[in-house]
């Protein structure tokens, strides 16, 4: 069929079954959204900034387990959306983005709002494209779709110049697409499962590690049903939480430079850990050379790169998580079930008892109750996203997770600012799921305006800000590393939040105690706009356990 390839493109992503799409205009992508106008199938969310587009779309991705999309225009509008594709990058979300470019004769002669995206994103995307004729538009739309949405998930760019899609020829749109040096090893080595299993059955203390990796590839069932099989504990990383219900009794939370107790203590104890889908971040393992020193490890990972790259492999596995993991319970139930009344499941409950002196939850709104208080009043299936710095780490901390998909968060990247934006986005991807962004006062500042878009798009969410007037991460270090000089982290140029959250047609609380806290969350999950609640909470408060940068999870600081 004969048409524009402005029109072919969004042809084309009805094909891939987008029905979303977060955006911000411009001259550059004008013709696509034009084609847009015409359609009536895919809806559009207009954010108020393309990083806030690109975090929607990325959390979008992370909830429903579908690609994510953006569209933005060129120059300014595709490098905002740069932070936002290193987020998904990091943690390794299926996302297209979209930009509008100057046309193909106008390319490299620094044209207005001309910029090199394609160069600029190649580092931190799976695959980047930019068509130079409108019939390659349909093709390149299905490569990007597959490439983000297979193997290790990740970001794709689509960079389309203006000409492109206002050109006009005969399309054909392909069912398939078979894409040179592009394979995913999906099935793991039968000898690799044999020797894992035999490694899991002769240890003492066996541990197993789940990444996000486990989430991505729904394989929180198999997780959990080997884990009861052999009585093996489970830490999770950051990107993991959720992947084990954390009121589980062999759930052990978090491990890392903020992990809990009892996850990081068990994880030097082990003889035997199955990592699972996680890259061994340095903020999970702590100083790389001491990780687990006394342990086989078991490492089964999609992404061949990952494997002995921080932490050598004993037994490497290659595959997808959930195949890799269901053929490791199918041989482990082969042979003899392991006692729930062992040794090791004994001293995993003599840990846990310790770890209860070592959270400080006494004293007036301390965050890590106010966590604790969250989890009772919202449903199971809440959605709970975060910013970056210590609301994110007292969330990971002190709210339990049940099921996997309800724990969003910037992992590798770190991104401030990511929390509201992919509420946001997360309330798109489940309208009808209740979505908290808890969050920091310097997190939300960044991407605070993206309310407007919550409030005009009828996508509602609570964002519980907690305000320490500071930014809060930054001063711990400044205090346990830096003497107390404390320059540049003092927020109090800060807004009056809940009014803000007026101004924008949302409601807004100022929360000074834990009834408080209560009476505001309880009015804002029956409402039906975005709500903001300010927290104010003491600006010396700190999260703890602590692995100072450089140290093993051996050398935890339990207080200051």
């Amino acid at each position: 069929m004969k048409m524009s390839g402005a029109k072919a493109f969004i042809e084309a992503l009805k094909r891939e079954n987008v029905k979303l799409i977060f955006g911000l205009p411009g001259g550059a992508i004008l013709p696509v959204y034009d084609a847009l106008y015409d359609d009536g199938e895919i809806r559009h969310v207009l954010a108020r900034h393309e990083q806030g587009a690109a975090h929607m779309a990325d959390a979008y991705a992370r909830v429903s387990g579908r690609v994510g999309v953006c569209m933005v225009t060129s120059g300014p509008g595709a490098t905002n959306t740069v932070t936002g594709i290193a987020v998904a990058h990091m943690d390794s979300s299926p996302m297209v983005t979209i930009t509008g470019q100057v046309a193909t004769s106008m390319i490299g002669r620094d044209a207005f709002q001309e910029a090199d995206i394609v160069g600029i994103t190649t580092p931190i995307t799976k695959e980047t494209f930019q068509p130079r004729k409108a019939r390659e538009v349909p093709r390149i739309v299905k490569a990007a779709f597959y490439i983000a949405s297979t193997g290790r998930p990740g970001p794709v760019l689509i960079d389309l110049p203006r000409d492109v899609q206002t050109e006009e020829c005969e399309m054909e749109f392909p069912e398939k697409v078979e894409l040179l040096g592009y394979r995913v090893k999906m099935e793991p080595d039968p000898l690799q499962v044999r020797r894992a299993v035999e490694a899991l059955m002769n240890a003492e203390k066996p541990i197993i590690i789940a990444g996000g990796g486990v989430i991505l590839s729904n394989a929180s069932h198999e997780l959990r049903s080997l884990s009861e099989h052999l009585m093996i504990p489970v830490a999770t990383t950051l990107m993991g939480k959720g992947a084990m219900p954390e009121n589980h009794p062999l759930c052990l939370g978090m491990i890392g430079m903020h992990g809990r107790y009892e996850a990081n203590k068990l994880v030097t104890e082990a003889d035997v850990i199955l990592a699972v889908g996680t890259r061994f971040s340095d903020r999970s393992t702590g100083k790389f050379s001491e990780f687990a020193q006394d342990a086989r490890i078991i490492h089964v990972d999609i992404d061949p790169a990952e494997i002995s790259k921080n932490v050598p492999a004993h037994i490497p596995i290659i595959c997808d998580a959930k195949i890799g993991l269901s053929m490791i319970l199918e041989e482990a139930k082969r042979r003899i079930k392991k006692s729930s009344n062992s040794k090791w499941v004994k001293r995993i409950e003599e840990v846990k008892e310790e770890a209860r002196s070592v959270y400080d939850l006494e004293g007036d709104l301390k965050p890590g109750v106010l966590m604790k208080m969250l989890r009772k009043m919202l449903p199971e299936n809440a959605i709970v996203t975060t910013g970056v710095g210590q609301n994110q780490m007292w969330a990971a901390l002190f709210f339990d997770v049940y099921h996997p998909r309800t724990f969003i968060t910037s992992g590798g990247l770190g991104a401030m600012g990511f929390g509201f934006p992919a509420a946001v986005g997360a309330r798109a991807a489940a309208p009808d799921r209740v979505v908290v962004d808890v969050d920091g006062d310097g997190s939300f500042m960044m991407t605070g305006k993206e309310l407007a878009t919550s409030v005009a798009e009828e996508l509602p969410v609570i964002a519980v800000i907690l305000n320490n007037g500071w930014l809060g991460m930054v001063k711990q270090w400044q205090c346990l590393f830096y003497g107390k000089r404390y320059i540049a982290t003092n927020l109090k140029g800060n807004p009056d939040f809940a009014k803000l959250a007026e101004v924008y047609g949302a409601q807004g609380f100022t929360v000074y105690s834990y009834d408080d806290f209560e009476s505001a969350m309880s009015e804002s999950l029956g409402c039906e706009v975005s709500s903001v609640i300010d927290v104010k909470i003491s600006p010396d408060e700190k999260v703890f356990p602590f692995v100072p940068p450089g140290k093993s999870l051996k050398e935890m600081i339990l207080h200051e």
